[in-house]
């Protein structure tokens, strides 16, 4: 079983290479890392390009900001492993947890993994009580649309078949890859587990980059892949 980690990168100087070196500590040994530079204008290219880009499979550079959602299509067309997960480069998430993650893929039962925040006994950091109230109200939200029963579809650990993730059509370039996302699985009938995981969530101040216009935008694409625009690929 080969890994592929896509890691979106946008301003994070301070934890990218924590993040690589992370990654490759998980205890899933067959890993390929793929880190998508999303335009970052703080140093963090060029710290890419001296010193990280040996120590991993690939490396591509965006000529400009283009969103999260954009950098995890370009992630995604070039991942070649068995399973995909979407890694963020803050450390807000454990990779030790990435046997967690995949286990029900691996033993033949899921096609998608969501890890969530809010089940399970593992430790997480308290931080904004607002962004756990829209997290829930949005997660409801979808959940109203797709008919499943997420308690966190916000996370960024979602882990994929390669073959799933490969069939589907990224649209969305920001935060609404997560809302487009799980429409699409929903809707491509695949079987969709959830687990329990860690969160050492970040401040603002720390570096914390979704805001309130991401939440307004979230509605948008859950109305829009979930009413409007009812295809999976």
């Amino acid at each position: 079983m080969k890994l592929s980690v896509v890691i979106p990168c946008y301003n994070e100087i301070g934890t990218i290479g924590n993040v690589v070196e992370a990654v490759k500590a998980s205890p899933v040994k067959n890993t390929e890392i793929i880190i998508v530079d999303d335009g970052s204008t703080d140093g963090t290219r060029e710290l890419l390009q001296s010193k990280i880009e040996s120590q991993v499979e690939q490396v591509v550079y965006h000529p400009k900001n283009m969103g999260k959602g954009a950098a995890l299509r370009t992630g995604f067309t070039s991942a070649t492993g068995d399973i995909v997960i979407v890694q963020d480069a803050d450390l807000e998430y454990d990779p030790q947890e990435y046997p967690i993650l995949i286990e029900p893929i691996l033993k033949g039962k899921a096609d998608v993994v969501f890890g969530s925040r809010f089940v399970g006994s593992q430790p997480h950091r308290v931080v904004y009580y607002w962004h756990m109230v829209g997290n829930q109200f949005l997660t409801t939200l979808s959940n109203m649309f797709t008919n499943i029963n997420l308690t966190d579809m916000e996370t960024c650990y979602k882990a994929f078949r390669r073959e799933v993730i490969q069939a589907v059509k990224v649209e969305e370039r920001r935060f609404g890859f997560e809302p487009e996302i799980t429409a699409k699985v929903s809707q491509m009938g695949c079987r969709i587990y959830e687990v329990g995981i860690s969160y050492y969530g970040r401040t603002y101040k720390e570096g914390k980059k979704i805001g309130w216009k991401d939440g307004f935008q979230a509605i948008w694409c859950i109305l829009k892949y979930n009413l409007f625009k009812k295809t999976p690929y």
